[in-house]
């Protein structure tokens, strides 16, 4: 951890430990506990108060926007609201936001995730009129982040083509050009099949899931959430209240399809049981959910969405192992095998269940 981090962890501790303790009382609270720490998001916890510090590039009209549907009453409900934040004495290098303390999803007990809770409230979050003005939701934008560091982090593992020894010194070297490769990429040696499945992926999807364009359609106005997984839904209050929705980072309006996009894409690549997929589409739809029709094939409408997660997945663990020296694990390979699939098939064939 860096001085950086360090020193915006111990403010976050800080500042949650001062809102939670209170004043002129004997203090017996734990240190302060990190919950996360990624450059686009540090989050603390002290006692029931959470503090996150954003990402120091953070639109921060967009944020606030985003903060202030999360504590509309047209949302009470649905969105975990947020705790008012003192006006710091000084400008900070990244906004800070505070949260009430909810109980996270259980991941040692995957049999009680609540696949039809968090179908639900995307349901109703997805009816609800936007109640003021907001920025487009930001899951494409997430998506390309993601092939961008992808390629930053393969960059230094680019290597030198071997040298013909026929060339006498300074003969350019031509190589035949792979279509799936542009100017600039870097690519893991030798020509790592998995980089380059998850660049034909990504240039198959449509500008608009690429972050690029404007979705499309009328029904690209929807509150959406922008980033849905279980990680995102906590009970509030803690630890036996009803399930919330976290994280209005990527919030805006959109095509709500694209909440649905990443338990699709699980599905599609076996990571998600039919019976966990069954149940979270049937109360989605129960829910009266507009993401997709009432009945039938769900799949002409999340087939672009689940494309586009596919390849954000698979490009954030190829960037993760780059770093790490490692391979990539089960689950992980799964979603690279599926980035294969995709670039192979035409687009209407591209997702769909596992076969």
């Amino acid at each position: 951890m860096t001085t950086t981090q360090t020193s915006v962890v111990h403010d976050l501790g800080t500042l949650a430990h001062r809102l939670s303790h209170p004043a002129r009382t004997p203090c017996v609270c734990e240190p302060p506990q990190v919950l996360a720490d990624r450059p686009d998001g540090t989050v603390v916890r002290s006692g029931a108060i959470v503090a996150k510090a954003h990402a120091a590039d953070t639109d921060r009209e967009a944020l606030a926007a985003r903060i202030a549907l999360a504590a509309a009453p047209q949302l009470a409900g649905i969105l975990l609201p947020p705790l008012t934040a003192p006006e710091p004495a000084t400008p900070t290098a990244r906004p800070v936001t505070l949260w009430p303390l909810g109980s996270p999803v259980d991941p040692t007990d995957p049999g009680a995730a609540p696949w039809a809770e968090a179908a639900d409230l995307l349901a109703r979050l997805h009816r609800t009129e936007p109640p003021f003005p907001l920025p487009p939701m930001r899951g494409p934008a997430k998506a390309a982040r993601a092939v961008a560091r992808m390629r930053a982090a393969l960059r230094g593992d680019a290597i030198t083509p071997p040298r013909d020894p026929a060339a006498e010194p300074g003969d350019a070297i031509a190589l035949p050009r792979d279509p799936a490769v542009e100017p600039g990429d870097a690519i893991a040696p030798p020509r790592d099949p998995a980089v380059l499945s998850v660049l034909a992926g990504w240039r198959s999807l449509p500008a608009w899931a690429r972050g690029e364009a404007p979705a499309p359609g009328s029904g690209a106005d929807a509150l959406c959430h922008g980033d849905l997984h279980l990680g995102q839904l906590v009970r509030h209050p803690a630890p036996d209240g009803p399930w919330l929705l976290i994280d209005m980072d990527d919030a805006g309006v959109g095509d709500p399809a694209w909440d649905l996009g990443r338990p699709a894409a699980w599905y599609a690549a076996g990571l998600l049981a039919p019976e966990d997929w069954s149940t979270f589409l049937d109360a989605y739809r129960a829910a009266g959910g507009p993401a997709v029709p009432a009945d039938g094939d769900p799949w002409p409408a999340l087939d672009v969405p689940a494309r586009a997660l596919t390849v954000q997945t698979a490009a954030v663990a190829l960037a993760k192992c780059a770093a790490e020296q490692r391979d990539p694990d089960d689950h992980e390979q799964l979603m690279i095998d599926s980035c294969a699939r995709i670039a192979t098939l035409p687009p209407e064939l591209a997702t769909g269940p596992a076969s």
